[in-house]
């Protein structure tokens, strides 16, 4: 493409358009994540106005870096098309952003009892009721008073609550889908066991890290185990500087594109820090689909035996 100049105004213009508005005239399909929009077509793709970031490559920017990465084109291309839009529309701008003080960290409200939270976590994803209520008792785990979700604790080195995982026990319509961390949550802290043993084990969600737990159960407590509450790094690299005896970590990722490529990348953090990574696979697409897929197989079996088979 031939040299273009661009004036200042022309660059700030490019760089202000309202990637949210961009996305939608292009056509792609974005769902609401906590207070920012994920891509349908990319669930590792977050957006905010005219900001995004990416989870799996932990990289993001504004509306000229995303349009240079997701659409392949050089900066003239990327600025042109921005100012430009596509067949005489322009792009809206984004609204100028207000910073915000940060909200304080806070739990969510207590409920009562855990029912919803065992019935959910036992019956719908099999997951063995001593882990469950260790956790419980731990105050670890627990159920919110509002909306009844299932909230995973992680606290820091003095034993205070600094992260909130909520999960709907809603196994019906848009709720089932409510999978975010709570307001202020430091990503340092998310939900975690340590152990004395020096390996550690990394997984994306909570209920993996569970399930993985259930499938094997022997002397679990000895180890330590850390859910990233998706696919960054800093949960791990924190459990590294908090516990100096590890020398081995498992990645526990998903069983698909975004947990391969995010256990490349821890690998190549650990290594910096000089311990040594294996990968370990769960045979479907992640560990609590294993431990389901092992039920169903159980079921069948007593099912054969009752019938005399």
């Amino acid at each position: 493409m031939p040299y273009i100049h661009f004036t200042e105004e022309q660059k700030n213009r490019a760089a202000s358009v309202n990637l949210e508005e961009f996305l939608r005239m292009r056509g792609e399909k974005l769902t609401r994540s906590g207070g920012e929009k994920r891509m349908a077509s990319d669930h590792s793709v977050t957006i905010r106005g005219s900001e995004w970031y990416d989870h799996a490559t932990e990289k993001g920017g504004g509306p000229i870096s995303f349009v240079r990465d997701f659409y392949g084109l050089s900066y003239p291309e990327a600025v042109s098309l921005l100012l430009d839009g596509e067949q005489g529309v322009e792009y809206p701008m984004a609204k100028q952003k207000e910073e915000a003080p940060p909200k304080p960290f806070e739990l969510p409200p207590v409920n009562g009892d855990c029912r919803r939270v065992y019935a959910y976590l036992l019956k719908q994803r099999h997951i063995d009721r001593e882990v469950v209520s260790h956790f419980v008792k731990a105050g670890l785990l627990y159920e919110d008073a509002k909306y009844h979700n299932c909230v995973f604790v992680g606290t820091d080195e003095n034993g205070a609550p600094r992260h909130a995982h909520k999960r709907s026990t809603n196994s019906y319509g848009e709720a089932f889908r409510i999978n975010i961390n709570a307001e202020g949550s430091d990503p340092h802290y998310s939900f975690h066991h340590i152990g004395e043993d020096e390996q550690l084990f990394v997984f994306e969600a909570p209920i993996d890290m569970l399930s993985y737990i259930s499938l094997y159960p022997e002397d679990w407590e000895r180890y330590s185990y850390v859910a990233c509450c998706g696919t960054s790094s800093i949960p791990v690299l924190n459990m590294l500087d908090r516990l100096p005896h590890l020398r081995q970590v498992f990645l526990c990722l998903d069983n698909d594109e975004p947990g391969h490529a995010a256990s490349g990348r821890m690998a190549e953090l650990i290594a910096d820090c000089g311990l040594s990574t294996e990968r370990l696979v769960p045979e479907n697409k992640d560990w609590n689909e294993d431990l389901a897929s092992e039920y169903a197989q159980e079921e069948v079996q007593m099912h054969c035996q009752m019938s005399g088979f």
